[in-house]
């Protein structure tokens, strides 16, 4: 599998703060080049960009401009259960790829952040990768494996907090981090692991044994290597194309009631 099928480039259709984020050095312009995606609205941004999208898909409930009307273009409907963005990373797994790096995904609406969030997990759960892009900050998760970052000028202020997403994440490790975690058990009912700090110069990692964590650092942070302690396997499941059988139902009582 080449790396080109590896990595994946989405465009959401969340907050962009007035431009675009910072993504790796040469990510777009790489040889070879990601596989890119535009997620309904996120259609708008990566135009406004001038970036060509390898796949455009949504129900298109948000879309401002045209949409191609071309083999690139993934139709689906608005009763549907897989929300845009989960739509948008089943493709992007079911065509190889296992890093996925996600513009637009935080800000605007709550729901729909938390709603991103909740899928980094799901990739790490599979042994993917997600990078979620917000305004001075990314949000990624790790399973039962660490993200290693190399030594670095740290930004002062820059926070880096931990979040268990499973019940517990245990025997949980921040080397060289300001306040040096060892060996503990995260709940995802108690919140322990907000505002750490990278020190500067000094390499550091963020590791769990058993469980996920969510993460976030700064974006200016260089991107961290992600290595498991064991293989995690399975697969997103098939895209879903299909109107919800149950939000059809409530549609028509809705409708039948009024």
């Amino acid at each position: 599998m080449n790396q080109a099928n590896r990595v994946c480039v989405i465009f959401a259709a969340g907050q962009y703060y007035g431009q675009m984020p910072d993504l790796p050095a040469d990510l777009l312009a790489g040889i070879p080049r990601p596989l890119v995606i535009a997620a309904d609205a996120g259609f708008d941004h990566a135009r406004a960009d001038n970036i060509s999208a390898d796949i455009v898909i949504g129900d298109f409930d948000s879309v401002q401009g045209s949409i191609p009307d071309d083999e690139r273009t993934l139709r689906l409907p608005a009763q549907k259960d897989d929300p845009d963005m989960l739509s948008a990373l089943k493709v992007g797994w079911n065509r190889g790829a296992r890093e996925f790096h996600i513009l637009g995904a935080l800000g605007g609406r709550i729901d729909h952040t938390i709603a991103n969030i909740q899928l980094m997990g799901l990739l790490s759960r599979h042994g993917g990768i997600g990078f979620l892009y917000g305004e001075g900050t990314i949000v990624t998760a790790i399973t039962d494996g660490e993200l290693a970052f190399q030594a670095h000028a740290a930004v002062p202020g820059g926070m880096v907090s931990v979040f268990a997403q499973s019940d517990s994440a245990r025997d949980v490790n921040e080397p060289g981090l300001k306040y040096q975690l060892r060996h503990a058990t995260l709940t995802n009912s108690v919140v322990q692991g907000v505002s750490n700090e990278f020190l500067p110069g000094i390499p550091s990692a963020i590791n769990v044994h058993e469980g996920t964590l969510i993460v976030t650092f700064p974006i200016a942070t260089p991107m961290p290597a992600v290595s498991r302690y064991r293989e995690l396997g399975g697969g997103l499941g098939p895209l879903d194309t299909e109107v919800s059988p149950l939000l059809a139902t409530q549609l028509r009582e809705h409708t039948t009631n009024h």
